[in-house]
């Protein structure tokens, strides 16, 4: 084994213990797995089994419930509960059982690394070794204190690597990158469904399918154990008295109650029947959708013409106004390149584009959407704008049809009461490029009929698209949980303690996520990204929302991301 590390013990056995002891076994190493007691052991056995065959493994796994078995490990990971006394008690006693050169890594999450092994009278021969157990483990976080001697810091890079695992080496602070981020995350997901603003499937297949992520917050919980997770979050907030931490109440009773997730056949889902991790439920209700056949869409940018684009190929006559002939010519011509490139990949038959652009119209007068069942506006988003054309529409189009919203930020009820028909306005937020993204939000006022809803939900899924219904307020879903993370990790770089391209790998290789914060933020927008985050400390006034200096200065700048090849990243060298 690589710089010493010949003999790898794990204390623990839990989610993070058990997909260690995988780890290291598939790996070709041995590995002590020691548990408090017979039965501890044995539910440790079985998680560890569940994740791969004995095959899989060439790596000899020696199981123990005598914590004297390590006492001729050259390396002790520690993957206790997020309990300060035990993790001190435990190692303390291992500690006394090993040789003065052995190494010490703690899997903590929420606690201070250099306080561990100050417990464990082990500063120089302490690390932390941070993973994910619900994430790919494709990158560790290695976490030294500052009496960490250097030889142990590259002893464990080295041995990080040999496993075939990127090491991204960090200082103690709270959460390093990835607890830090992720388990704000999660907790603002739980706040966001025990106010009952969205439900839990909805919640879950908005991030997956407007982020591209592995798993929904709420499930992501469930595998990682609510009460791990809660320790995490209780250990954070003691060490930062920073809100975002401070386990939300449904947490708490989960806990209480012994409801840990998956571990226990129930959590935030129920996994006692097949429904346990079911896919998103379809929008219920007792109001009937209204019948929508023509469709009209107001705007000819990027979003305008996706969305006609979408509705068009769905078989639906489309409408696009826009402010003169030429744009909506121009709408038309992006749409026909856009369908021509699908043709050439071969997801496309001529004969289907054609059908498609047939039942495509432009039009530069709102007059030609008083015939629409339903339409979609796509302008800028200037609330004033889009009020002034809600105003127009509302008296202008047929008395039954649904005008919707497709903003990303703005509120819904004030396009509502501008239309004069609040009953029949409603968002929908389809996601950017359109003709590839599934997710829409369909977004209710306090004003929105049933009926409503209902239309726009059985129109989504006609579209081939996947709804989700949230009620009006900043950010619907998605926005809501995406930018304060997103906010976080600008946080985490404005010091310059970390690199951009570091909270990127953790966040991709650790953590499942498609595209790194960092490079996120540049691809939508430093300016877009700066309006949607200022919408939402304006409305929820959270110290923590107010958006982050660095972000303000490289706007300021004119260093935009992607779009002027400069922001947090430089994309003029690739």
């Amino acid at each position: 084994m690589s710089l010493g590390y010949s003999q790898v013990a794990v204390v623990g056995i839990g989610a993070v213990g058990s997909a260690l002891v995988d780890l290291l076994a598939r790996s070709g190493l041995p590995v002590i797995a020691v548990e408090a007691d017979e039965a501890a052991l044995s539910a440790g056995r079985r998680r560890v089994a569940e994740r791969a065959s004995d095959a899989e493994r060439p790596g000899a796994v020696r199981w123990s419930a005598s914590l004297a078995d390590v006492a001729d490990a050259d390396l002790v990971i520690e993957a206790l509960p997020e309990r300060l006394d035990l993790k001190a008690e435990v190692i303390g006693k291992v500690r006394a059982l090993c040789a003065p050169s052995t190494v010490f890594a703690t899997t903590t999450t929420g606690l201070s690394v250099t306080e561990l092994a100050s417990r464990w009278g082990a500063l120089a021969r302490t690390v932390g070794l941070h993973l994910f157990p619900a994430g790919p483990l494709d990158v560790v976080e290695v976490i030294t204190t500052p009496l960490t001697d250097g030889a142990v810091r590259k002893a464990t890079e080295h041995f990080v690597a040999s496993l075939g695992l990127d090491a991204v080496a960090l200082p103690d602070r709270p959460g390093f990158i990835g607890g830090a981020l992720t388990m704000a995350y999660l907790n603002s997901a739980v706040t966001m469904y025990e106010q009952r603003y969205a439900s839990r499937e909805d919640i879950d297949a908005a991030m997956t399918l407007g982020c591209g992520l592995p798993m929904g917050p709420l499930a992501r919980l469930d595998a990682i154990g609510l009460d791990v997770a809660h320790d995490s979050l209780e250990a954070l907030y003691t060490r930062t008295g920073d809100r975002q931490y401070a386990p939300a109440p449904l947490l708490s009773h989960y806990v209480a109650a012994g409801l840990f997730g998956r571990k226990s056949g129930r959590g935030l889902y129920d996994y006692s029947s097949e429904r346990g991790s079911s896919a998103p439920a379809a929008h219920q209700g007792a109001a009937a959708a209204r019948p929508v056949r023509t469709i009209g869409v107001v705007g000819s940018g990027t979003m305008g013409a996706g969305i006609a684009q979408v509705c068009a190929r769905a078989g639906h006559p489309t409408v696009l106004v826009a402010r003169s002939e030429a744009k909506a010519k121009g709408a038309l011509l992006a749409v026909e390149r856009s369908l021509g490139k699908a043709v050439t990949r071969g997801k496309l038959t001529s004969a289907d584009m054609e059908a498609t652009m047939g039942r495509l119209t432009g039009a530069s007068q709102l007059e030609a959407l008083d015939g629409c069942d339903l339409v979609v506006e796509a302008v800028v988003e200037e609330l004033a704008v889009k009020r002034r054309l809600f105003a127009a529409l509302g008296p202008l189009c047929r008395p039954d049809a649904v005008l919707a919203s497709s903003t990303s930020s703005l509120p819904i009820i004030e396009c509502a009461t501008a239309s004069g028909r609040p009953e029949n306005v409603l968002g929908m937020h389809f996601f950017n490029p359109a003709p590839v993204m599934r997710l829409v939000e369909v977004v209710r006022t306090a004003l929105t009929s049933d009926e409503t809803v209902a239309t726009a939900h059985t129109l989504a899924t006609e579209l081939g698209k996947q709804p989700v219904g949230c009620a009006d307020r900043a950010g619907f879903i998605v926005n809501a949980l995406l930018f304060p993370f997103l906010n976080q990790a600008i946080g985490m770089v404005e010091g310059h303690a970390v690199s951009p391209e570091d909270v990127d790998l953790v966040m991709t290789g650790g953590h499942g996520h498609p595209m790194g914060p960092l490079r996120l933020l540049d691809v939508v927008g430093l300016d877009v990204s700066l309006q949607i985050q200022r919408t939402l400390h304006q409305t929820f006034l959270e110290p923590s929302l107010a958006p982050a200096h660095y972000l303000e200065h490289l706007v300021g700048a004119g260093h935009l991301g992607r779009k002027t090849g400069v922001g947090f990243l430089n994309h003029a060298r690739g």
